[in-house]
This record gives structure tokens, sequence and C-alpha cells, in this order.
């Protein structure tokens, strides 16, 4: 065994296979493997082995597709040929026109990765699986390249294929501990002795958390029990003469395929149960869970009346086997939280069918930094604190009792609430907030006009249009007042901070006292990779603040490239809360409310102080992203209740009114501001999102480089700001953009402006297409509306309002 490598991948199930494989296709040849037991011994050998090309974004469509493609290149192999039943197709059923619209919507955002779905109606979904009943059906979604494949013979030829490129492979090798050096490389321990590595990966399906503890980390993973069976032989199948479609029901909560003439049934039933959470036996290798059919009847009833046929079919084989999942349901495949060369694979429920595409984003950000696409979806990172075990297995319980019901746009489901609250949680809960959630954060998203009031879930504007247009009707005559809780505030010390920020800041860094300013971070391929909002505080230090999705995210980021610089990082991200106060009476509010001059000539639009705001202390901002006058009034959570107890006081005589999320997201897209992650994302660079005035091109920056290389290349894509001809729908994220029936961009934010009474979207288009007034069609659930290309901030575009 070698005593020295490159990277050292532990676990032999498709995420381990996959990442070595791909590994070698990047470059990195000098690789290892090791696994504790056979290959496929955990999870991946008991497999149903799906593999479609549905996806909820992009990211996922696109690592599914590379997934399908190499599944077939390996089938092909005529060295070492795999069983892949590929394209028999599959049918996710809907009876409910909200899920029709849901699935005319992937449709339109697959598109835009050459993936071609078809939504059908109910008797299509009949005709095209004939044992299937139209009952309580609507209709469904087709994926032509649905299929199946062999697990193990998947794995294997992919470990074949490493080995071939100079990859080993150690079975029956576990690993008994890590050990990170001051260089950040590691030792991983094993009981056939040690291997020095630069890094190490943790493919450990169901296992991760015992080595997630050798490195001292816990990752927010959760194993649940699955049950399928395999039927006798069904004679409708034998006597097809063609393999029947993969079939998902969200209706009776199962899926079934073929599975030589009989069918492979699987359940997600509501009394579903949880495992490992105790501890997994050393010993279970190969393994499965006790069956427990009594558990599956509600499903089970369901399926039969959806396929009258299995009533006539009998029991083969049952197997009840652990699969893993996260909060979200979505992998965690990236860097581990607050570790330097150290990365995870893991929490791939779907792992199978997933799998090839997520070893090859990984592969790609282990070796060159950064995937082909934005990966934040499946970013270990998303998850920051609040991601502990208990929170961890009732979202998991969640998701797997609606594996098949996707979330609508503004859906939040209960399970776990509330794991982050701030003092005025309750309190804005009492005047009526409905809250949505922001990093685990339970952040206000609209006040409702009665205690009954609901919404209907769905890919239309809903009932609470009329409620955010009375809230930002506020803002704009008035005066209102916002929670931002969790918002990422990183405190930088040191004598180099300002050099520091400078060296990370592809713009101008403010440096002088009581001075803020706004600046991106690139990544070394010279693409957006953060936002940040610089305060230089009065008497010091510096605050850098962010997304508050980017916690950890960030702090990694700042810390990788602080090597050589006198700074220090402190997070206050839990610590203290935003008041956000907005409108033409904001500083008539805030003057009552604090003592000092507020006046536009001594707090111009940009500044920062600190002062007093009632009894509580405050650092107080002159920004906004609302577009109107606004101040940040930044608290310590202790004084939190006391600071907005003062505002409301101060604020009754100018008919101040609350106002939440919803509201803040329509006003910032009259601005042409940006939301990270949405419009601000790695595959592209300040010049193609629009940017280009926060760059300053004539110093050094992480990134500069590769961002000049990338100029001289020319622009791939542009993002536009476009009014879109509707009055029913919002144009949602990933839906595509048409011209002369051509794909030739997608959209990434879109809203209502109530301001101009405009419906605004953003999306990244074909540069030659991106001039104002270009005309184009959006796909919007299967209807392509008119849009334009307008001006990118067409309320206020002077910027006259914030300034006061």
């Amino acid at each position: 065994m070698k005593t020295q490598t490159r990277c050292v991948v532990i676990g032999g199930g498709i995420a381990g296979c996959s990442t070595l494989y791909h590994l070698t296709q990047e470059g990195w040849t000098d690789v290892v493997l090791v696994e504790r037991d056979e290959l496929t011994s955990g999870t991946t050998w008991h497999s149903a082995a799906q593999v479609t090309n549905f996806g909820m974004n992009q990211t996922m469509v696109g690592l599914k597709t590379h997934s399908i493609n190499l599944y077939q290149e390996l089938a092909e192999d005529p060295e070492y040929p795999i069983n892949y039943h590929h394209a028999d197709g599959g049918i996710r059923l809907a009876n409910t026109q909200a899920q029709m619209d849901g699935y005319r919507h992937f449709a339109s955002m697959a598109r835009g990765m050459d993936v071609h779905f078809e939504v059908i109606d109910a008797a299509e979904c009949a005709r095209r699986h004939p044992l299937i009943s139209t009952d309580n059906l609507v209709g469904g979604l087709w994926d032509p390249l649905d299929g199946d494949i062999d697990p193990a013979q998947l794995c294997q030829a992919l470990a074949r294929r490493a080995r071939k490129a100079g990859a080993e492979v150690y079975r029956h090798t576990p690993v008994t501990g890590l050990t990170q050096h001051r260089d950040d490389s590691w030792t991983v321990h094993t009981s056939k002795g040690d291997i020095d590595c630069e890094v190490v990966v943790n493919a450990c399906g169901y296992r991760v958390n015992e080595v997630g503890a050798m490195m001292g980390v816990h990752h927010p993973v959760a194993s649940m029990e699955h049950q399928y069976f395999l039927t006798e032989e069904i004679p409708a199948i034998r006597d097809a003469g063609h393999r029947m479609p993969l079939l998902r029901c969200p209706i009776s909560d199962y899926y079934c395929r073929q599975e030589k003439n009989g069918l492979l049934l699987g359940f997600y039933e509501q009394d579903c149960k949880t495992w490992g959470m105790d501890g997994i036996s050393p010993d279970f290798s190969n393994d499965l869970c006790p069956d427990d059919l009594d558990r599956v009847t509600d499903v089970l009833e369901g399926a039969f009346a959806r396929m009258p046929a299995l009533m006539e079919a009998g029991v083969h084989t049952v197997v009840n086997g652990p699969i893993t999942y996260t909060i979200d349901g979505a992998p965690l495949v990236g860097p581990i939280p607050g570790k330097r060369n150290a990365f995870c694979i893991i929490g791939l429920r779907a792992g199978l069918g997933e799998g090839g595409g997520h070893g090859w984003l990984l592969a790609q950000q282990i070796v060159h930094g950064e995937a082909c696409y934005d990966t934040w979806v499946l970013d270990p990172r998303r998850f920051t604190g609040h991601g502990n075990v208990e929170l961890t297995a009732l979202k998991a319980i969640e998701d797997y009792q609606n594996e098949f019901r996707f979330h609508f746009p503004n859906e939040h489901r209960p399970a776990g609430r509330p794991i982050k609250a701030t003092p005025l949680t309750p309190v804005l809960a009492a005047e009526g907030a409905e809250f949505t959630v922001v990093n685990g954060w339970e952040r206000a998203e609209y006040f409702k006009p009665a205690p009954g009031f609901e919404v209907t879930h769905g890919f239309h504007f809903d009932e609470a249009f009329d409620v955010v247009a009375e809230e930002v009707k506020a803002v704009q005559n008035g005066v209102g007042l916002a929670e931002v809780n969790g918002f990422n505030r990183i405190e930088i010390a040191g004598s180099d901070a300002h050099r520091f920020l400078d060296h990370v800041i592809c713009g101008r860094v403010p440096t002088k006292e009581g001075k803020v300013g706004l600046g991106y971070l690139l990544n070394h391929h010279g693409c957006v990779k953060a936002e940040a909002t610089v305060a230089n505080l009065p008497g010091g230090p510096v605050w850098y603040g962010s997304a508050a999705a980017s916690e950890w995210h960030d702090m990694d980021w700042l810390r990788a490239h602080a090597d050589g610089f006198d700074v220090s990082f402190q997070s206050l991200t839990n610590d203290w809360t935003i008041l956000v106060l907005a409108g033409p009476k904001a500083r008539a509010v805030l003057s009552e409310a604090s003592r000092g001059d507020w006046s536009a000539e001594a707090f111009p639009w940009l500044s920062v102080r600190r002062a007093f705001v009632g009894v509580a202390p405050a650092v107080v901002m002159s920004v906004s992203f609302s577009g109107e006058l606004a101040y940040e009034i930044h608290v310590p959570n202790a004084q939190l209740y006391a600071a907005y107890l003062a505002l409301r006081a101060a604020g009754e005589a100018h008919g101040l009114r609350l106002f939440g999320a919803r509201a803040v997201d329509a006003m910032r897209m009259e601005k042409g501001f940006l939301h990270w992650k949405a419009d601000l994302i790695t595959e592209f660079d300040p010049f193609e999102t629009g940017l280009g005035r926060f760059l300053k091109m004539d110093k050094d920056f992480v990134g500069k480089a590769a961002l000049e290389a990338r100029r001289a290349n020319g622009l791939s894509r542009r993002l536009v700001s476009m009014r879109v001809d509707s009055t029913t729908s919002p144009a949602h994220p990933g839906a595509s953009v048409m011209r002369d029936g051509v794909v030739v961009g997608t959209v990434t934010s879109g809203d209502w402006g109530h301001r101009i009474g405009m419906n605004l979207a953003y999306a990244f288009v074909d540069p030659a297409v991106a001039a104002q007034g270009t005309e184009f069609a959006v796909d919007m659930l299967g209807e392509m509306i008119p849009a334009r290309v307008i001006a990118p901030s067409p309320y206020d575009p002077d910027m006259t309002l914030p300034r006061g």
C-alpha cells in the first residue's frame, strides 16, 4: 500500500468511485480510494438505481445529464460492458394543476441545459404506461432518458477505469483516524498503515459522521429506512413487447420500474423511520434492516389503485435498507466547512442516478478550485451551526414524506422550526408576520392583513400580492421598519485589514473612517465569488457584511487568503441583527429615536456611525437595498427589542408600518440590485454580470489575471433586466429565454415592481441579443410570454432618493 499520495478518497460506493474516476479525468492520477469492506457494500449495493434527468435546478440537471452520458459510454465499453437500461422513459404523475405548472416550469428550466421533457395529459400517461389508471390523474412529466443501471457493475467500471489511469483502490482497509498537519496536509490512518496526502475526501455514505468525527466536524446527514419489493412475473409486462417506463407518483408516494418481467416497487410512507441515530454496528456491511411492510400499507393501497395489476402479483423479495438525507434533501458535495484540503460527497439519497455527475463536479472543485457550474445548491457550507442531529433527522423525515412533491415558490415547510430566532420573532409573529427561512433564521416575509389569512402555493402571483404592494407603498410614501436577521457580519481587525481587503476585493475599498462601500470578490477563475459591504467603523474595526447564507462560505474564503497579512476575523453574525428603517420619513423617525444630527449633511449616504437608538447601542449605516432613503441599524441581540420599541414609538406619529422580505425583494429588482447565488454566481465574471463599474483594473487582486484573460476572449453571457408582459405570474428562476425558437438565456430572478407597475426579471442572455429594446419570449409555465430588455434600474436610476 502507498504511504504517500495526492488525494485519499474514503468510501467505495458510487460517491467514492465516481470521485476517484473523475479525479483521474481532471489530471490527478496519483490518487487512492480506501474502503472498509468491499466496493458498494454500503447503501450502493441495494439501490433501486434509477437514472433520471429530472432536477429542481439547472445545476442538478447538468450533473444528471453528465451521469447519463457517462453511464451510456460505460455500458457500450466492449472491454467491460455494464447493464444499463437507458431511455426506457419515465413519468412523474400529477393530480393538480399546480403540480402541472411545476412540471411546465421544470421543462422550461431543463431546456436551457439542452434537456427536453414533455408535459403530457392523463390519457397520454396511460398510453405510455398501460398498467396505470387515470382516476384522479391530471397528467405528468415525461423524461425520455429515464432508466436504471446495475449498481455494482457501475462502481466496478468506474474503479477499473480509475485504476487504468493510475489510481489505486484498497479494499478491506478501514480508516481509523485522520490527522491534519500545520501545512494543511493530512495523514489518513488505516488498519494497514498510514497514507500521507494533500487532500482527503469523505465519501462514506451512512458512515459519514464516523469519519467526520475523526476530523472534528459534524455533517447534517441522517439515514432513513427505505423499503422496496420485487414482484413475481406480471403477464402484462411479459407480453408488452417493450420495457415499461419508470413511474414516480406524488399522489400515492411510490415509484416503480421494470425488473425482469415484474416490477420493483418502492415506498415513501408517512410512517417512516430514521436509522442509525444512536450509532451503527461495525458489522453492518452488505446488510439490510428487518422488513416492515405493515408500515407501507397506506402507500401500497394507493399503488394498487393506480396499478390494479399489482393486486395479482406475488412478492418475490423485500429490501429494506438505509438511504441518506440532508436538511434540504440535496447532497453535500464540496469543501468541508472550516477545514482546508478536505472535501465531502455525502447525503446522496439518489446516489446512483446522480453519482456520476456529483463526482465530476467535486473532482473539478478539488483540482481547479471551482466547477463548470455554480455548485451552491450542493455546497456543504449552505448549512451552518444550526445543522444539528435533531434538525437533520426532522427534515429528513419531512423530505422523505414528500419525496416526489417539490417545493412551490414561497413554500416553507414546518419541520424543525424555529431553529434560529431573535428576541423579535415572537413580537413580529404577534404582529401577524408570516415567516420565511434564511440560513435557518425565521425572517418576516410579509404581514398578514387578518389572523386567518393564507396563500395558495403555486407558480402564479398569490393572495399576498396586494399585501406586499401595500407594504411597498408604505415604504415609498412614508416609512417602514423591517428586521433583517442572520446577515453575515465579520469583524476584521489588524494592521493589514484594508490592505487585505484591497487584495481580495476587485474594486475600490473605502479606507476613510465612517464610510461604507460595496465590493465584489472573485475566484481564481475571475468570476464572482462573493459580494460584501465594507464599513469602517469610527475608531475601528472594519466590518465585512454579506448575505446571511454566506456565513461559512465567506469566512472560509477570507481565511484561505489571509496568509501573509496581519488580520484577524471574528464572526458577529449570530450576535447582532439589523433593523432596516426605510422611506422618505426614515430620517425623521431616526432623529426622534436617537440623539445626534442625522441630517444629509451630517450623515450622508454611505456613512456609518455608532449611536444609541433609545437605550440600545447600535451601529447605523446609511445604505439602501430598497432604493429609498434608508438606514441599516445594527443592534446587539440583547438590546434588539429595546431598539425596536424605540423606533416603533418614534414612528407612530409618522405612520410607520412593518414590512417583510417579499417587499424588499420586489423593491430591489426595481433598482437593479442583485442577489448572491441567484444573480451573482461563479459561472460569470463582473463584466458579464454588469458590475464593471465596481472594478479597479489598475491594482492587483485575487482573480485579476484570469479576469483579464476572460475579458480578452469576450463575453459569454450578459445579465439583463427585462420587462415581462404578464400580470398573472412572475418569471421564475431557471425559465428559458427564447428568441426565434432558440434558447438564448436563463432567468435568474423575477418579481413584480409595485412602484413602477411592471413585471420584472433578470436573465443571463447571449451578448448578441443583450441590447436595450431587444424582444424575447420567456417560457413561463408552458406559455411563450413576450419580454423586452430595459434599463437595469427603472426606479430612480440616478439614485437621488437614498441620498435624501
